[in-house]
């Protein structure tokens, strides 16, 4: 019932195509973690390329619709910028690093390509 947004299409799709698989380990007890998340539904984190000292994170909107949402790592980020489709910095494409994270505005079904420099 709803639209596709309300009923979680997308994140469904994934699950289907993508499903988690389970590997054994030690019975050792290991806190969760996660090395990135998105805080808007309507943005999926589709991939993440690793670069020497880096990583590039292609994110798109999905729902058509105009959102800000927040790009929250546990990486050791040291710098972040825009870039193109090919990874070339943009101009004027520096980020702010913030408490919440990395700030970033999609209209509807845009990619933005983010170029996170890592500290070593």
């Amino acid at each position: 019932a709803g639209s596709f947004q309300d009923a979680d299409v997308i994140q469904h799709a994934y699950n289907l195509n993508f499903p988690l698989h389970v590997v054994p380990a030690s019975s050792a007890q290991c806190p969760a973690w996660s090395a990135f998340s998105v805080s808007s539904p309507a943005v999926v984190l589709e991939t993440a390329e690793d670069r020497p000292e880096a990583v590039v994170v292609r994110l798109y909107e999905a729902h058509g619709s105009t959102v800000v949402t927040w790009l929250q790592t546990s990486l050791p980020v040291k710098e972040a910028m825009l870039c193109d489709l090919l990874e070339r910095p943009a101009a004027q494409g520096h980020l702010l690093l913030e408490q919440q994270g990395i700030r970033l505005s999609f209209t509807p079904f845009r990619v933005l390509s983010v170029l996170l420099v890592l500290r070593r």
